[in-house]
């Protein structure tokens, strides 16, 4: 499986990664808009022991965000798969980030869904008050479909995507 663009890629975690995940999810200028955790290494590294039985299951796959020198600087998880849909989230970039990571993280996320398993669509909640995400995920084709107290709910269509790929080529490839 190939998840590399021009200057990103994604690899599956492990749990070697515990202290770089949990350094970013503990980090305030980050976590806003994320769901609190655990602030233990071990408990990090035991988190991603259990998730590593969900991924050989094929129920849900995270990922580190490096740039193409080996640079970690970002996660991100697909997650809650159904017949034609999957979730992502748990999507954090840091100051060690390319130019462009949020977008090709984006890309790679949807080319590892709609091309290696198979997904029409993708859906997916934003909190409330994260305008920048917000607005990212429908200048790439989203639509809001309903909301919750805390979150608006998206889905995005593979033809939506693709034609928002087509028109950013230039920053991407």
């Amino acid at each position: 499986m190939d998840l590399k663009s021009k200057t990103i890629g994604l690899r599956l975690i492990d749990e070697s990664d515990a202290e770089f995940v949990l350094t970013l999810r503990l980090d305030e200028k980050y976590n806003q808009f994320l769901s609190s955790v655990n602030p233990s290494i071990e408990a990090q590294r035991e988190w991603i022991k259990k998730y590593k039985l969900d991924e050989k299951a094929g129920t849900q796959y995270y990922f580190i965000i490096e740039r193409n020198d080996g640079v970690p600087c970002g996660t991100v998880r697909i997650y809650d798969l159904t017949e034609d849909s999957f979730c992502w989230g748990s999507w954090i970039l840091n100051e060690d980030k390319t130019k462009y990571a949020a977008l090709e993280s984006t890309f790679l996320v949807y080319k590892f869904a709609f091309e290696y398993l198979n997904f029409k669509q993708s859906h997916f909640d934003v909190r409330k008050g994260n305008e920048r995400v917000i607005s990212f995920h429908e200048k790439m084709g989203a639509i809001k479909t309903g909301e919750t107290e805390l979150d608006f709910l998206f889905t995005i269509t593979k033809e939506a995507v693709e034609l928002t790929k087509q028109r950013l080529s230039s920053k991407i490839s």
